[in-house]
């Protein structure tokens, strides 16, 4: 499995933007990613615990430990696909994009999350956290999927 970070954090030779980018190989099918993404006891199993569900217009929590409970709409579904949500609004106001794209017997995973505001300190320090902590996620995803 490879993992294609890009945050575009200073350092990364990559231009500076408001998003982490990363993609990952899994060689599991489109289904059994999204699952993975939309069911919210797996979902607990390799990143938040929370309602998770891909209904457009669904508001649900996702629990982050140190740093609480988060607020979390989804705003486009598109079953293993596409599953887009604000999230952490009123505190970081960011969206979590999850593209789906079939690739041999397995499915490419690209995730975009976008919107950090790099002239606070706070969305500063998120977004370099979460441009080092995407990949870490990813690879527990991969974990899951694997059992």
């Amino acid at each position: 499995m490879t993992d294609t970070p890009g945050t575009g954090a200073p350092g990364t030779g990559a231009p500076e933007t408001d998003a982490i980018h990363c993609a990952k190989f899994l060689p599991h099918p489109p289904a059994a990613v999204w699952a993975a993404l939309t069911d919210p006891e797996l979902h607990a199993r390799w990143w938040a615990a929370g309602d998770v569900k891909p209904v457009v217009g669904h508001r649900f929590t996702l629990d982050m430990g140190n740093f609480g409970s988060q607020p979390c709409e989804v705003t486009e579904v598109d079953p293993e696909r596409l599953f887009v949500y604000r999230f952490a609004e009123g505190s970081l106001d960011t969206t979590i994009t999850w593209r789906l794209e079939p690739e041999g017997k397995g499915t490419r995973l690209f995730l975009t999350h976008a919107g950090f505001d790099l002239d606070s300190p706070m969305g500063r320090q998120a977004f370099d956290g979460m441009g080092h902590g995407w990949p870490r996620v990813l690879d527990r995803l991969a974990r899951l999927l694997e059992q």
